[in-house]
C-alpha cells in the first residue's frame, strides 16, 4: 500500500506510541529572531516510513505543521504551517527566519514499518532583538523627604530588567524599592543623594538595550544659613568694624535650588536682594543687627541668620590737626577734621567757647553754610567739617570750637588751641 499524507494522519491516530526516547533540541540552542534554525532529532531508531511534526502541546490536527514520507520526500503542511518550515529526510524541522511567534512546544510523530508511532518533544525559545526602552517618572523635581519618586521601565518586551544610577549599577539601597518583576522603581521620602541620571536596560541571551538618561533632581533647604566676613563665619557675632571704612556681608546657605535672599536692617526689609550686602563707609548710622533671611522657591522652606555690627571703639574719635601745623602770621591755615561723622546733620564753629556770639560759621543740612556773628569773611567751611581760616593774623591765635549733630541727635563738641607765629 502506497503511504500518502493524509492516510499517514489516519494510521497515526489508530496506532499507540511505543514511548521510545526521542528528544528534539534547538540549533543555535539559544537563536534570535531572524536566525536560521534546525529542530534536532535525536534517538530516532528503525526504519521510519513517514513523520509529523506538531508546534503545540499535543497532537492535534489543529498544530499539525507538516507530515513527511520518507520514501518520496513528499511534505504536506499542516494548518499551523507559517510558511517558514521545512522538513530534513533525517526528521529534523527547519524554520527559516524564526521569530519570537515560533516559540513553544514542538512534538515529532514517526512511523516505522510495522505502523508503530513514537513521540518525542522539544522546547524552542526565540529571542527578541531589544528595542530601546524608555524610562518613565512621574516627576523629575521632587523635594526631598516629602515626595514620592516613581520610575518605570516602559519595555513591549518581557525580557530581564536592570536599572543604572549615573551610569552605575543600582545601590542596594535603592533596589530595594524595586517591583518583584524590576520594571518599577519607587523610592519613597526622596533623598538628595539620588539625584541624578537614571537608566533602565531590557536583556535576553542574544541582546541587551538600555534607555536614555532621565534626569533627577531633588530640591533641599535652605539649610545652615549663615553669614560670613571675609569667608569667616560671623553668625551671632559683633562685628566691629572701624569708622569710614568698607564692610561686605555674605550670606551662604546648603541649598538646591539657590535660594533667594532678603536682608533685613534692624528688622526693616532692605532692596539688596542679593546674597551679599556692601557698606561703603561705616559710621553710626550703619550701627545695628542685621539680618539674612534665604528662602527656597521650590521646597518654600527658609532659613535666616543675623549679626550685630558696630563701629570700634577708635572709630568714634573725632580729632582737630591744623595744616600747616605751626601757621605764620599772613598765612592760611585750614583746621582739618579727622574722623567726623559720616551721619552728620549740621556743624558750627566757634572764636571760643560754643556760643552763639562766638559763632564764625555754620553749615546746614543743604550742604551750604552761612556766616554767623564772629565771622570775619577769612573763614570758609567745608563739607568734612574743617575750617579754612585765610591770611592769619596773630589776633586769629587762640581756642577754636567745633560742635557737630548727628542725624540720630547725637551732639559732639572738639575744641583746638591755635597758635600763630609773628613775622620776624
Amino acid at each position: 500500500m502506497a503511504l500518502t499524507g493524509r492516510s499517514w494522519l489516519l494510521l497515526s491516530a489508530a496506532f499507540l506510541s511505543t514511548g521510545a526516547e526521542i528528544s528534539i533540541t534547538p540549533e543555535p540552542d539559544q537563536p534570535a529572531e531572524g536566525d536560521n534554525i534546525t529542530l534536532v532529532v535525536h534517538g530516532l531508531s528503525g526504519e521510519l516510513l513517514a513523520y509529523n511534526w506538531y508546534a503545540g502541546p499535543t497532537l492535534s490536527l489543529a498544530y499539525l505543521v507538516a507530515s513527511y514520507i520518507v520514501s518520496t520526500g513528499d511534505e504536506t503542511p499542516g494548518p499551523a504551517h507559517t510558511g517558514r518550515e521545512a522538513v530534513r529526510p533525517d526528521g529534523s524541522l527547519d524554520i527559516q527566519g524564526v521569530l519570537p511567534g515560533h516559540s513553544g512546544t514542538y512534538i515529532l510523530q514517526t512511523l516505522n514499518r510495522q505502523f508503530q508511532t513514537e513521540v518525542g518533544y522539544g522546547h524552542l525559545r526565540v529571542y527578541e532583538i531589544l528595542a530601546q526602552p524608555v524610562v518613565m517618572a512621574n516627576s523629575t523635581e521632587l523635594v526631598e523627604r516629602r515626595d514620592t519618586l516613581r520610575l518605570i521601565c516602559s519595555s513591549p518586551s518581557p525580557a530581564e530588567v536592570r536599572w543604572f544610577f549615573n551610569g552605575e549599577a543600582l545601590p542596594i539601597a535603592v533596589r530595594l524599592g524595586l517591583s518583584p518583576d524590576g520594571r518599577v522603581l519607587t523610592r519613597h521620602g526622596i533623598r538628595r543623594e539620588e539625584a541624578g541620571a537614571y537608566q533602565c536596560e531590557v536583556w535576553n541571551p542574544v541582546s541587551v538595550s538600555r534607555s536614555e538618561p532621565i534626569d533627577l533632581k531633588v530640591y533641599f533647604g535652605p539649610e545652615r544659613v549663615a553669614i560670613l566676613q571675609d569667608s569667616t563665619t560671623r553668625t551671632g557675632c559683633t562685628i566691629k568694624v572701624d569708622f569710614n571704612t568698607s564692610l561686605t556681608l555674605w550670606c551662604v546657605s546648603r541649598s538646591c535650588p539657590e535660594p533667594e535672599y532678603v536682608w533685613a536692617f534692624n528688622g526693616r526689609a532692605l532692596k539688596d536682594s542679593q546674597d551679599h550686602i556692601n557698606i561703603s563707609s561705616m559710621t553710626a548710622a550703619q550701627e545695628g543687627t542685621y539680618t539674612c533671611i534665604a528662602k527656597n522657591p521650590k521646597t518654600l522652606l527658609s532659613g535666616s541668620a543675623s549679626v550685630v555690627v558696630k563701629l570700634s571703639a577708635a572709630a568714634v574719635t573725632m580729632s582737630i590737626v591744623p595744616v600747616p601745623t605751626k601757621p605764620m602770621e599772613g598765612q592760611d591755615v585750614t583746621l582739618t577734621v579727622q574722623g567726623y561723622p559720616r551721619d552728620l546733620l549740621v556743624y558750627a564753629w566757634y572764636r571760643g567757647p560754643a556760643s552763639e556770639p562766638n559763632r564764625l560759621l555754620s553749615q546746614l543740612p543743604s550742604g551750604s553754610w552761612i556766616a554767623g556773628p564772629a565771622h570775619t569773611g577769612r573763614e570758609v567751611g567745608f563739607a568734612n567739617c574743617s575750617l579754612l581760616v585765610q591770611k592769619l593774623n596773630l589776633t586769629d591765635a587762640g581756642r577754636y570750637t567745633l560742635k557737630t549733630v548727628t542725624l540720630q541727635g547725637k551732639t559732639e563738641t572738639l575744641e583746638l588751641e591755635l597758635q600763630v607765629a609773628p613775622l620776624e
